[in-house]
């Protein structure tokens, strides 16, 4: 693995600063699609978090008395936590940079940018579930950038988004008996990755976290998953573009498609712009059944009726960008669990037309994808990396 030099990565990150110069105007003819002579590489990447999340939800779905709904919890969550260094994210963020080295992208969208922390233990019925542990045992982002430093290539969080923030105690064993006793807490982000090169520059970003959440009881409270977007606003040499990321809930598409319609009325609103979503939409086109009332397909539906084209198919058949997704221990042993497509590069420009895919690929998702040594995935999910470039008539 890659050594994680923090220092040589604020060297770089310092120089990444400099280079994104700030203009204080943008004018009506900045906001054109992307000249065909200075093509825009984007791309998005779920990094996975590292273990099924509801597995602790599971656990204690039913259970009515507080002592047994405890213990299933904390016993649940300390497994939980153990997949996740099973998963070894350190080894696959080699993987993923060695992605995103492939292919130099311009903007990268990154979901499930994991902070885990660890923190004492917390049995006082006011103090479960409180976001308060401070040890990071992994920062997911950290770790990227480091390994994208170690290459020499200059990429910079141009926008970090915070998401769900929860914790919970997790221990084996029923009390007093327990070992491996403390608390556990995530926190999710999404962020915006830009690289360093000429005739790109950031104009500004924002971000934000979407009214509608999945809100779920645990220990006796509502526990909120905050789900969001984040966006970064960018002139390709002349021309204006912004580039959302954003993360649509998973575990039921009455919400997804509440949160995909927030986006479409706040930052994808932008008149006059040509825009670009990339996402892990938790919504597969080619998927009508039923999720609490609501489609699948029904957040995907609603993006391309709003305008916005399915930059992939414009590259290849739906078929061939198949991007999720894998078993939780990410080390299949085949890509078979690559079988459905909800990772998305949507675009909209001024006049309505698609913008033109010069080059695409999934990345990710074939055998030689997998490290070597352990058999892991770089992640659950593949990414999806387009070239863009257009011109409006």
């Amino acid at each position: 693995m890659r050594a994680h030099n923090i220092a040589a990565r604020a060297a770089v990150a310092v120089t990444a600063v400099s280079a994104l110069l700030l203009p204080s105007v943008v004018t009506t003819a900045d906001a054109k699609p992307i000249n065909p002579d200075n093509p825009l590489t984007v791309m998005t990447r779920n990094l996975y978090l590292g273990a099924d999340i509801q597995r602790p939800l599971r656990a204690v779905a039913g259970v009515t008395d507080p002592s047994l709904a405890l213990v299933r919890l904390a016993n649940a969550n300390n497994l939980t936590r153990a997949i996740v260094d099973k998963t070894d994210f350190p080894r696959r963020s080699d993987l993923l940079t060695d992605e995103i080295v492939a292919n130099q992208p311009d903007l990268v969208a990154l979901q499930e940018v994991a902070l885990w922390r660890h923190g004492p233990l917390e049995l006082d019925p006011a103090k479960i579930a409180v976001p308060n542990a401070q040890t990071v045992d992994y920062d997911f982002l950290q770790i990227l950038l480091d390994d994208l430093a170690s290459t020499g290539l200059v990429y910079t969080p141009v926008r970090v988004q915070q998401e769900s923030d929860v914790e919970a105690p997790a221990f084996t064993g029923v009390p007093p008996a327990i070992t491996d006793a403390r608390d556990v807490r995530l926190t999710m982000r999404d962020v915006v990755l830009m690289r360093s090169r000429p005739g790109l520059t950031l104009v500004g970003t924002g971000g934000g976290n979407y009214d509608d959440e999945l809100v779920v009881p645990l220990a006796g409270k509502g526990m909120a998953f905050t789900r969001g977007f984040a966006w970064a606003d960018v002139k390709v040499g002349a021309k204006k573009v912004r580039f959302i990321n954003t993360h649509l809930e998973a575990f039921g598409s009455d919400h997804a498609l509440a949160q995909a319609k927030e986006l479409l009325a706040g930052p994808a609103d932008e008149e006059g712009t040509t825009t670009i979503i990339a996402c892990d939409c938790n919504s597969d086109p080619l998927d009508s059944r039923l999720s609490n009332g609501v489609e699948h397909r029904a957040p995907y539906d609603l993006i391309v009726d709003s305008g916005f084209t399915d930059e992939w198919l414009q590259w290849r058949p739906a078929a061939e960008g198949w991007t999720s997704g894998l078993g939780e221990l990410v080390n299949d042993a085949t890509p078979a669990g690559f079988d459905h497509r909800i990772d998305m590069i949507f675009a909209r420009t001024p006049s309505g037309k698609p913008l033109d895919v010069e080059t695409g690929r999934v990345t990710g998702t074939q055998l030689a994808d997998r490290d070597a040594l352990t058999g892991l995935w770089p992640s659950d999910h593949g990414g999806v990396v387009l070239t863009l470039s257009g011109k409006d008539s």
